[in-house]
């Protein structure tokens, strides 16, 4: 049900879907009134060139979203030793290794030889100069292949950060673990698993980052003709302001629901207990599978073959364990739980902050379901009959007063899973970004944060509901 340590501080998220070429340009901003490690070794690029332009009619905004996923944005920045794939869903892969380099798994102590590629991106220019930003990324990652995701800043003040690694990642765990990697900081931001945040000395004077680009380093095999091909890749950057309760936006009055599977993580509760102590914990993997399954996508029988047969719903299990950060020792990690959704066919999946229930409601009526991440104590929301430092849970439709329908994995059994929420009680557990804990304590709130899985061919109703909620 809650992460298995307290989330860092005041965790953002970014998403959006990857579309095809129907969506020409790949970012936007959500303008709303509510509101050290380096690179690893031989991995380096060369920067990026000129910083592109967020939209001048962002200016406001909490949110700003850049990904790149179409031919053209591929072909864009600074290749070493890649190339841009075209095809119904470009990517990028390598052409040519640019080189060998050494890996040591801190988790399993083996090292391993790897040829790579690397890919810088463009400077972007965020039209929300803000306090935290996440990167997202979909992408295949066959047998003897993994990718690093890395971000460099840039404050207000000029100054650079490192290249900060917010990702090395496989969609199996075969070759490397997957993992984060904690302890990053130039003194003025760090890495909390998969949030670059500002750290609060420099938010108090008005640091923010204004500008940032991406590096992907792609890696495999020496001597194998198969890498891997990166389909999306990107970050969000928000300012949110802090804030106790947040305005009550205005239901639609009309009732939706999505038929989205219910599953329960409770139902696992004790079940390996090496990815994150068992089902209790497995709330973020449990609803990513919901969504996954809401689009017709699931494991194939040899990726559950591990799983024990006396096991209900072996498919949560395996995305427990495909979304397992060894580092963070959970499978909490929001990248990664993006990054799984992606690697069923045809699904995009990002991670991003809406500014209020409005903006779910617009993705529901379309088709899209969200998966929203909240805190609360036991009273603050009726009918849960528990409280959390942080949870995740589905969003699946909305009744005609308002109140939210969500899927909730804490819950007893399957059955139990559908909940209905008070909308006033449940918007506020969600948007805050402070709340008061069972002791009287401050502790911070989420703040919107969601995942958003989608066709990454959406259809026009879709691509309409995800550019105004400032996804796309």
């Amino acid at each position: 049900m809650t992460a298995p340590t307290p989330r860092r501080a005041l965790l953002a998220l970014a998403l959006a879907a990857a579309t095809a070429a129907a969506v020409p340009v790949g970012r936007a901003s959500a303008a709303g009134a509510h509101g050290g490690g380096g690179p690893q070794a031989g991995t380096g690029a060369a920067d990026g060139g000129p910083a592109e332009a967020a939209p001048a009619e962002a200016a406001g905004g909490t949110v700003d979203n850049r990904f790149w996923y179409a031919y053209a944005h591929w072909l864009a920045g600074t290749h070493l030793g890649t190339a841009a794939l075209a095809g119904d869903r470009p990517g990028l892969v390598i052409a040519a290794p640019a080189g060998r380099t050494e890996y040591t798994d801190p988790h399993t102590g083996k090292k391993s030889t790897w040829e790579y590629a690397a890919w810088t991106s463009p400077v972007h220019r965020s039209a929300v100069p803000g306090t935290e930003t996440i990167a997202s990324w979909n992408a295949h990652t066959p047998a003897g292949t993994w990718i690093q995701v890395e971000l460099r800043a840039t404050y207000g003040t000029g100054a650079t950060t490192p290249w900060y690694v917010l990702g090395r990642w496989a969609s199996g765990d075969g070759d490397i673990r997957r993992t984060s990697v904690d302890g990053q900081t130039d003194g003025t931001s760090t890495v909390w698993t998969d949030t670059l945040a500002v750290d609060a000395p420099a938010r108090a004077n008005g640091v923010r980052i204004t500008d940032w680009q991406l590096r992907l380093t792609l890696h495999r095999k020496p001597g194998t003709a198969q890498g891997p091909t990166v389909w999306l890749a990107g970050a969000m950057v928000s300012d949110v302001p802090d804030r106790f309760t947040v305005p009550a936006s205005a239901p639609s009055g009309t009732a939706h629901e999505l038929k989205v599977p219910r599953y329960s993580q409770e139902t696992h509760t004790g079940q390996y207990p090496q990815y994150d102590n068992g089902g209790e914990a497995w709330c973020s993997p449990t609803s990513s599978q919901m969504v996954v399954e809401y689009w017709g996508r699931k494991p194939a029988a040899e990726d559950l073959a591990w799983v024990d047969s006396r096991y209900a719903d072996p498919q949560v299990c395996h995305a427990a364990r495909s979304t397992y950060d060894s580092a963070y020792k959970g499978c909490g990690n929001w990248s990664f739980n993006a990054a799984y959704a992606a690697t069923y066919s045809g699904l995009a999946g990002v991670v991003t902050r809406l500014r209020s229930l409005a903006d779910l409601e617009a993705l529901v009526r379309s088709g899209i379901p969200a998966i929203t991440s909240q805190s609360f104590r036991t009273e603050e929301l009726t009918g849960a009959g528990y409280g959390t430092a942080g949870h995740l849970m589905t969003v699946i439709g909305f009744t005609a007063a308002g109140d939210v329908i969500a899927n909730d994995p804490n819950s007893r059994d399957n059955t139990a899973v559908r909940r209905v929420y008070q909308r006033r009680e449940w918007e506020n557990a969600w948007l805050r970004t402070k709340r008061h804990n069972a002791a009287g304590k401050t502790v911070t709130g989420s703040g919107g944060i969601c995942y958003l899985y989608a066709p990454a061919r959406p259809s026009l109703a879709q691509i309409a509901a995800l550019r105004a909620v400032g996804v796309l």
